[in-house]
């Protein structure tokens, strides 16, 4: 049994972060609502606690809070930010509003005293943390000692017998540099896990798992994308179970340019799956026929998948579970301590397969983080361009091209992003880049071409940095590289005689247009 750091969620933003530093350092690490019972933290048994931060106020009437109880079980725990606040409240020290708020970049000075936090540190040393928030700690509860402050605040304590600590500010974060060091003390020196968290042991207790679910004769259907996602369950599924999964592709014609061909050669030829491609581009293009909302757009096609879906599984008959390639952010989002997100866009995977076609889900990968996603699918054995390639939108093209969706719209579309794709691969920047597109606008202009004149679409290039799509800041792609594109895409593509470039950030805009 692998050693495992649980992490209780109290609402933080960095929640997340936490338990990827936490794997980056081989160690497997949960995250769970803060209302986590005492019972079932018993039974997970965990080396480690880790007590997120959180927006509220610890000594506000209805704050989220744990059973005082948790810090009688001996088992080491951290609080960061609120978590160290509660863990003070609850332990009988004091926490006030502060009469000077700390946000951002501060500086902590380090105590005196010997530590194994600290590790590393030296005494009287000033460290670069990231602080946000608005509370104190004005008195320390019975037992704990201060180990490092800011001008205006404890921020680093410690009950050394009990391995009780907290720090004020966010060790996880890239702003508190040596934040990771600090982590890897709590892990390693206190708490004494052992770092077996590999991608090797994972993928071996994966297809165990399967096989175990599946038994000796479960047929599984897989929805195959050509994503990294899909890919790699799909790839471990059938390393488990071999020719009872059965993986179909939909082409709904809103698909890249070569997409189809690239899935069948490498999981039909190459691997030798079983593997059900259907055409049905004019299906789904005449569904969207006139429709200009992108909500609609989405809605339509989220439904149509569904239906072609359940249509072609009918046709495989005999088959008893959906393998999905769920990823553990959306475990934790489904379980949030603040609910679900506010919708920004409608969710556009299989989301309603399971309870319409009854199947038993197999989600191979509901452990992982993306780029665990991708380090499993090496150990796999998947190529790297498949493993790496920038994120594609589920409803494809029909969210790049604004306006109605027709297929000569997205033939425009796919040969102008095919252009773009070769030229910043060319210039070695596909693997920095988080995505690069194109995007068809309603817009026609003027234009000159020869000796006549023309009106034709107008396409605009967009390519972004961003480490996990919730926030992006746009590329300065170089002068040259973007006269190389509207070159090409002016003279190759008829129909498009004019390129522009999105500079937009997220936020306020979205990586997507639509």
């Amino acid at each position: 049994m692998r050693d495992a750091v649980l992490i209780l969620d109290f609402g933080s933003q960095y929640t997340q972060l936490i338990a990827r530093r936490i794997r980056e350092l081989k160690v497997y690490s949960e995250i769970h609502p803060f209302h986590l019972s005492l019972e079932r933290i018993t039974e997970m048994k965990p080396k480690a606690i880790v007590l997120s931060g959180g927006p509220s106020s610890c000594y506000d009437v209805g704050a989220p809070t744990v059973d005082a109880k948790l810090f009688s079980l001996g088992v080491p725990i951290l609080g960061i930010c609120y978590g160290v606040q509660l863990t003070a409240k609850l332990l009988g020290g004091q926490v006030s509003p502060s009469p000077q708020r700390e946000y951002g970049l501060a500086h902590v000075r380090l105590g005196n005293l010997r530590s194994p936090l600290l590790h590393g540190f030296d005494a009287g040393e000033e460290i670069t943390a990231w602080m946000s928030h608005g509370d104190r700690i004005d008195k320390l509860p019975p037992g704990f000692s201060l180990l490092g402050e800011t001008a205006h605040a404890p921020c680093v304590i410690a009950d050394q017998r009990r391995r009780i600590y907290g720090v004020q500010f966010h060790p996880e974060v890239v702003h508190t540099p040596r934040g990771g060091e600090l982590i890897a003390n709590f892990v390693f020196r206190i708490a004494g896990v052992t770092p077996n968290w590999t991608m090797t042991s994972f993928a071996q207790e994966a297809i165990e798992r399967v096989r175990a679910q599946t038994g000796k004769s479960g047929r599984v259907i897989c929805g195959l994308s050509g994503g990294v996602d899909s890919s790699v369950a799909a790839k471990l599924i059938f390393d488990a179970i071999g020719d009872r999964l059965t993986c179909i592709f939909v082409d709904n014609g809103l698909l890249r340019q070569g997409e189809r061909g690239k899935v069948e050669t490498l999981f039909s030829g190459a691997f030798g799956a079983d593997l059900h491609v259907v055409d049905a581009a004019s299906r789904f293009l005449q569904k969207l026929a006139g429709v200009t909302n992108p909500e609609d757009k989405r809605k339509i096609i989220g439904r149509e998948f569904i239906a072609v879906f359940d249509d072609e599984a009918h046709e495989i008959g005999g088959a008893e579970f959906l393998a999905q390639g769920t990823l553990y952010p959306d475990v934790i989002e489904s379980v949030s301590v603040r609910g679900p997100s506010a919708t920004i866009k409608s969710h556009h995977n299989v989301g309603g397969l399971p309870e319409k076609m009854k199947l038993k889900l197999v989600e191979p990968l509901r452990e992982l983080f993306k780029d665990e996603v991708r380090e499993l699918g090496a150990e796999l054995g998947l190529p790297h361009d498949v493993l790496w390639r920038q994120p594609f939108p589920g409803p494809g093209l029909a969210v790049r091209i604004l306006g109605e969706v027709t297929r000569e719209r997205c033939d425009l579309l796919r040969a102008a992003d095919a252009i773009i794709d070769e030229e910043i691969r060319a210039a070695g920047l596909y693997a920095s880049i988080w995505q690069s597109f194109g995007v068809l606008l309603p817009v026609k202009s003027v234009g000159v071409m020869g000796d006549e004149r023309t009106y034709a679409d107008a396409l605009c290039v967009r390519a972004v940095h961003s480490k996990d799509g919730m926030t992006a800041d746009w590329v300065p792609l170089p002068y040259d590289l973007l006269g190389v594109i509207s070159r090409r895409v002016i003279n190759e593509v008829r129909g498009i005689n004019r390129v522009v470039y999105d500079i937009t950030s997220k936020p306020p805009g979205t990586i997507e247009w639509e």
